[in-house]
């Protein structure tokens, strides 16, 4: 053999030690190899969860997801409203829930003997609008914007105006701008199943008893017919707190002009790169003023549950993807830099926020207007999605 053929057929084996290499390090990259500091995927443990339908997207992100995977876990979780969670759903086999009120998770917390929860982050409660609807409510003294910018609903004020069955034609401009004779009416989620509209219910009933929480049966009876009205009058609503929102998004002014929601949920779809496009420039976010704070809480039922608890309070990363998703952590700095690097106004924190009432009282009220309704609510089933 010469020099040559040699020096061609070391080439050719240089070449196959190189693309050996290659396939090794990409094939480990791409199907779950052990080359890396991940688990396989083979290896990591499924933790099952309970959460509010809110947070889906934040689970199902794929960075969530690594983090997880990191410390060998595999996060699955379906969604049900708070009440449904603390109430109906079938807990054998969880291993955490993770609604959105701090009411329902203190009941699920001392029926499961949980020795600790978690609380990663939380949210205002917020009213998803419209331009044309915030300038009628200023008009008419119900709503008002701060020097900041920010628009404030007066829930007093409001709650008049849906007493004497205010229609929106009936205010002043109503006619250039919205002239609908739909009453004045906020939408909201099914009273019986989703924490938006119990904690809704906190503030109203709170506004309605004098500015004072509601704490005893006397002063729940005084205020029911009014808070009960709220509710019922708006006929079908969702399970979720999900599904009012993107009806706004998609259907506008004409059938959602007033909804309730959680502040994350619009900033989060304002952050949202493949989402930000159906905030239109008409659409504006307002605070009901007072609100309430809507505190996401990890009951963990497990060990695994617990885990999970932990990482979400204390991992940097999931505080920042958290604030991506609209939700305020524990630093408020996360949440700034989340919105200041998209470009957006950091709201300021809610000023004039009450706390809502003892499960045991919000649960009353609840009952007590569920009640009322002409139709039962559907059985809950925990292995869909709400």
């Amino acid at each position: 053999m010469n020099a040559t053929a040699k020096r061609v057929i070391g080439l050719v084996l240089a070449g196959l030690l190189i693309v050996g290499v290659v396939i090794v390090v990409v094939g480990g990259r791409l199907f779950g190899g052990t080359t890396g500091t991940a688990p396989a995927a083979t290896d990591l443990r499924v933790v099952h969860g309970v959460i509010g339908s809110e947070k889906k997207p934040f689970f199902d992100d794929p960075a969530v997801r690594a983090v997880f995977a990191e410390k060998g876990l595999d996060v699955a979780v379906v969604t049900a409203g708070s009440r449904q969670i603390a109430t109906s759903v079938d807990l054998t086999g969880v291993d955490f829930v993770f609604p959105s009120s701090a009411p329902a998770a203190e009941k699920i917390r001392r029926e499961a003997g949980a020795r600790s929860v978690f609380s990663p982050f939380y949210s205002p409660l917020a009213i998803a609008t419209f331009l044309p609807i915030v300038t009628l409510l200023q008009s008419a003294g119900i709503a008002n914007q701060d020097a900041a910018g920010t628009w404030h609903l007066n829930v007093a004020e409001y709650l008049k105006a849906v007493a004497a069955g205010t229609r929106w034609n009936q205010l002043p401009g109503a006619a250039a701008s919205y002239n609908s004779s739909r009453s004045i009416l906020i939408s909201s989620t099914d009273i019986r199943q989703s924490n938006s509209a119990a904690m809704y219910l906190a503030i109203a009933s709170y506004v309605a008893n004098g500015e004072s929480v509601i704490s005893s049966a006397d002063a729940e009876a005084a205020v029911i017919d009014p808070m009960a009205a709220l509710f019922l009058q708006q006929g079908f609503s969702a399970s979720s707190s999900e599904a009012p929102f993107e009806d706004y998004l998609s259907q506008g002014i004409g059938s959602k002009p007033l909804v309730m929601i959680y502040e994350a949920q619009f900033l989060g779809r304002q952050m949202s790169a493949t989402g930000r496009s159906a905030i239109t420039p008409d659409m504006v976010l307002m605070y009901p003023d007072p609100t309430v704070l809507s505190k996401h809480t990890v009951v963990p039922l497990s060990e695994q549950g617990s885990q999970v608890g932990e990482l979400l309070q204390s991992d940097p990363r999931l505080a920042r993807l958290a604030a991506q998703y609209g939700f305020r952590p524990a630093d408020p700095a996360v949440f700034t830099a989340a919105l200041a690097d998209n470009g957006l106004t950091v709201p300021a924190s809610p000023v004039n926020v009450i706390d809502p009432p003892s499960y045991e009282t919000l649960e009353a009220m609840i009952t007590t207007i569920s009640g009322r309704y002409d139709t039962p609510l559907a059985s809950p089933d925990a292995n869909v999605d709400k």
